[in-house]
């Protein structure tokens, strides 16, 4: 029974793996938008109800793995140790992600986890997608912090800051993978980037960045050096009533002589 329990989920892992890179590599060549579900069904040789069985819809078969990890912050922050803050359980959780070369802080260099990304980036509806999914986390991690006694509106800014603060260190790992350098590279620099991202949550922006200096004198840059708003064309009506205006003015004796009739 082992056997056979074994071999069925070798089988189903090789369905999900065969349909998901041969999506991705479709929707690479021609575009997330220009495939439909029928056509990576008819690639993979296998039904569409085949497909839908493995990916509930189609952007499942590019994203559908983040589902898998929404509640994942919310399950760090509830069940941290006594004593220790959110947002130091997050950055402890973090940490061991860069450790493990973990996809979820973009340090994954697997083919299919960059072909992903790569979609990600050049195919807004999935990015919109990605974000929903942020939003849950955020959503269930600050029920968790409502839980514990916090009012809605300090645990919705804190959950907010700790989600957003590790996306922008995954996005900065991914864009690095993407163009190619040594992950190793990439995973030691990461661990100073989670640190300085967490001690700003832990200490407060404060007066960092506050300008000691005037601000530099800049022409504005909706107007040109003649004060014309920028990239301004009149329309036709604006200009016929100009020319009107200007042929109606009997003062310029040059342009009586070249607008006479009788010329």
């Amino acid at each position: 029974m082992e056997q056979h329990t074994g071999l069925r989920a070798r089988k189903k892992n090789a369905t999900w793996g065969l349909l998901k890179s041969t999506a991705l590599t479709m929707f690479e060549e021609r575009g997330y938008e220009n495939v439909s579900v029928a056509e990576i069904a008819a690639a993979a040789e296998v039904s569409k109800a085949t497909v839908f069985n493995y990916f509930p819809s189609k952007e499942d078969l590019v994203i559908g793995g983040m589902r898998h990890h929404t509640g994942d912050a919310a399950r760090v922050v509830r069940e941290r140790r006594r004593g220790q803050t959110p947002h130091a359980a997050m950055r402890e959780h973090c940490l061991h992600l860069v450790e493990h070369h973990a996809p979820q802080v973009g340090l994954s260099d697997e083919p299919m986890f960059l072909q992903v990304q790569r979609l990600l980036i050049a195919t807004p509806v999935l990015m919109v997608s990605a974000m929903a999914y942020r939003r849950r986390s955020a959503v269930e991690l600050g029920e968790v912090l409502m839980a514990e006694g916090h009012s809605r509106l300090t645990s919705s800014l804190v959950a907010s800051q700790l989600l957003h603060t590790q996306h922008i260190l995954a996005e900065l790992n991914i864009r690095r993978m993407l163009h190619g350098d040594p992950v190793e590279e990439i995973r030691a620099q990461a661990v100073g980037a989670a640190q300085h991202a967490f001690g700003l949550l832990e200490t407060g922006i404060g007066d960092l960045m506050r300008r000691d200096t005037e601000p530099p004198a800049a022409p504005d840059a909706a107007f040109n050096r003649d004060d014309c708003p920028t990239g301004y064309e009149p329309c036709e009506s604006e200009a016929r009533d100009a020319a009107e205006r200007v042929l109606a003015d009997t003062g310029d004796e040059l342009l009586q002589a070249l607008t006479d009739p009788r010329r």
